[in-house]
């Protein structure tokens, strides 16, 4: 299930706001729609961003507008996921600025991602031991990526080697992605899961319930820190405490070489409604305030492997990082 892809000169896109109770196709000729659907989550998931943008480009071509303004609409969209502004760049490197060549490039990018997934799934999959129970965060699935996913690709590469028992789902407040997302993907792949609330996993992991986390990421510093959705950095530091491998799946599109640590990745913090109401009701009092961060920073000493498409990173990750 791809989550963006052309079709007769169109963008198309699973609106992921309206799974899994109804999956919705958008299609449009305005990189401005796609824009707004990268804002709003309707397009979401570092991988396809990337994905989404260099398409939104080559539709700006297409329809004779302003490429930097096209450019400057696309890169305030979402700030901390990096694959957004590496695929601007690559397509914006291009020497030719023609819709053709535009196309290609997107289309190569596309084809790249889901070549990636693959190699990473077999990578991780070799860290899964057999009868393992598997908790995942966010969602790093087909609808996060080309296709394929990346830490949802580790396991399911893992369930097909006969490895894993059943997967944890982490809820993923305040919007769900892993309830409502990863759920829905595990649910068509037929591999067994269960949904859990966010503040379950370390009790989970205590009782002996865990053997391994996989989670995605959406910028890696260069020293080894990862920018992952919100609650991902308990999840690392209850991993450490109890002795349970932390392993993060994600493509070197992902990586941000242009900075030394975690502290230097912009963290998006997106609107208080989101955490205030859920499904259009108000779930807090009137004239409650919140702080609703859409992603956090896990330490590279929390981080038990990287897999990217290359190989598997193992700490110190500031030198396995430097080979790249």
């Amino acid at each position: 299930m791809k989550p963006v892809w052309w079709e007769d000169n169109y963008l198309c896109f699973i609106d992921q706001r309206r799974l899994p109770l109804n999956l919705v196709i958008e299609k449009t000729r305005d990189y401005r729609v796609v824009a707004e659907a990268i804002k709003e989550l309707a397009i979401r998931g570092a991988p396809a961003i990337g994905i989404a943008s260099a398409y939104a480009l080559t539709l700006a071509l297409l329809q004779n507008e302003d490429l930097d303004e096209a450019v400057k609409i696309l890169r305030s969209t979402r700030p901390t996921a990096v694959n957004l502004f590496w695929a601007i760049d690559r397509m914006m490197s291009l020497p030719v600025k023609d819709f053709e060549a535009f196309l290609e490039e997107a289309r190569n990018i596309e084809r790249e991602d889901e070549e990636m997934n693959l190699d990473i799934a077999i990578l991780g999959a070799s860290l899964i031991p057999y009868n393992s129970v598997i908790l995942t965060h966010c969602n790093a699935g087909g609808l996060a990526t080309s296709g394929y996913g990346t830490a949802v690709g580790v396991i399911r590469k893992a369930w097909e080697e006969g490895k894993v028992i059943e997967v944890l789902v982490d809820e993923t407040r305040p919007l769900l992605q892993g309830a409502r997302l990863t759920a829905w993907e595990l649910q068509e792949a037929v591999i067994p899961y269960r949904i859990i609330t966010d503040n379950s996993a370390g009790f989970m992991m205590e009782l002996g319930r865990v053997s391994a986390v996989v989670v995605g990421a959406d910028r890696i510093a260069s020293n080894g820190d990862v920018a992952n959705k919100i609650g991902t950095c308990s999840l690392a530091m209850l991993s450490n405490r109890f002795d349970i491998p932390f392993i993060v799946a994600a493509p070197t599109s992902s990586f941000d070489w242009s900075i030394k640590s975690g502290k230097d990745i912009p963290i998006e913090e997106r609107k208080e409604e989101e955490v205030l109401s859920f499904g259009g009701a108000r779930i807090a009092p009137l004239g409650a305030k919140a702080v609703n961060f859409a992603f956090d920073v896990t330490p590279a000493e929390f981080i038990t492997a990287i897999v990217c498409e290359v190989g598997i990173l193992k700490p110190p990750f500031f030198t396995e990082l430097s080979i790249l």
